[in-house]
């Protein structure tokens, strides 16, 4: 199974002078958890749920809320985005970026054309949708009664 049958796409991408409270709106609204970065259609890097709550105020702090909210909004994605980003191809094998996802640790890669426009994105969740699409092999089957 190649990649372009598994992707999600259009992609959801961010611009590297979104705010940060901005790209946390984008990654709720669409249910994500990772932004390629774009600069026009050419990959830049990646942010992450986790990249963002890490730029948050923890609970304890002794800034107020407008304090906090103005100094979240003065920082940009490209403050705290990856610059080195894994990425794979719409006709690689899906076994392959299994394997990619599994040994880097990663929940997803950026799927990129030969141009470096980004064309969508290949995540665990997806590379298991599948999986639990095909029919379920005869040895793994649950005995009939």
């Amino acid at each position: 199974m190649l990649v372009s049958e598994l992707m999600s796409r259009p992609p959801v991408c961010a611009a590297p002078d979104l705010s940060v409270p901005d790209a946390a709106h984008l990654l709720r609204q669409h249910g994500i958890r990772r932004l390629p970065v774009v600069e026009g259609t050419t990959l830049v890097g990646i942010v992450t749920d986790r990249d963002l709550r890490e730029t948050l105020p923890g609970r304890v702090t002794t800034l107020s809320m407008w304090e906090a909210t103005t100094q979240l909004a003065g920082i940009r994605v490209a403050d705290v985005m990856r610059r080195s980003v894994i990425t794979t191809t719409p006709d690689a094998d899906a076994r392959d970026v299994a394997r990619t996802l599994l040994s880097r640790r990663i929940g997803g890669l950026p799927v990129v054309s030969e141009r470096g426009e980004v064309m969508g994105m290949v995540t665990v969740t997806d590379l298991l949708r599948a999986y639990a699409a095909e029919p379920v092999p005869q040895t793994l089957q649950e005995p009939t009664p």
